[in-house]
């Protein structure tokens, strides 16, 4: 397992970053800013990224978990420690999906962050977001399930979703069982 600090984080790397409050980076010194305004701000745990723009950014997939809801384009203050910087490239099977089906959040993660033996298929960087979207179709909307035998539409949404996150099934060859 590679091991990730101020040289070569933002080289090909995925992150999950956790918004902070501005407060706790008041007393410390800006170290580094990139050429799209980016901040950055290094200690011996990790990093503080000061930003406006999170998801792509070059060829990183750095994802931010607000404090509240987050609007684009706001400067917000984010912090990750050195540990939570995991290799990425867009061809490798590293990413798998999970589903809150609570709140109906739909994210992918790094397969070195797996912390148990959840049932998941690794996609690439491609097919995860294809996925996701197909998913997010399955969670808001309905008329995909028009001309389907169901008793249940939040049973067979959660049904199908499973099949999608646990295997290596299309979403027709899911939905056929149900034809």
């Amino acid at each position: 397992m590679k091991t990730y600090n101020k040289l070569n984080f933002h080289s090909h790397t995925f992150c999950i970053w956790n918004e902070v409050p501005l407060i706790e980076i008041k007393e410390l010194r800006i170290n580094y800013t990139s050429q799209s305004g980016s901040h950055y701000i290094f200690t011996s745990e990790g990093l503080y990224r000061i930003s406006n723009h999170w998801g792509r950014v070059a060829n990183c997939h750095w994802r931010l978990i607000p404090l509240t809801d987050f609007k684009n384009q706001n400067t917000t203050v984010a912090f990750a420690n050195w540990t939570d910087f995991y290799s990425n490239d867009d061809t490798s099977k590293l990413f798998y999906i999970k589903v809150d089906f609570t709140t109906y959040e739909v994210n992918f993660y790094h397969k070195q962050s797996l912390e148990n033996d959840d049932e998941v298929i690794l996609r690439n960087a491609k097919d995860t977001t294809k996925i996701i979207r197909t998913i997010k179709e399955i969670i808001t909307e309905a008329a995909w399930a028009k001309h389907l035998r169901f008793d249940d539409l939040e049973v067979l949404r959660k049904e199908i979703v499973e099949q999608l996150i646990t295997t290596e099934k299309s979403f027709l060859e899911a939905k056929k069982f149900y034809f």
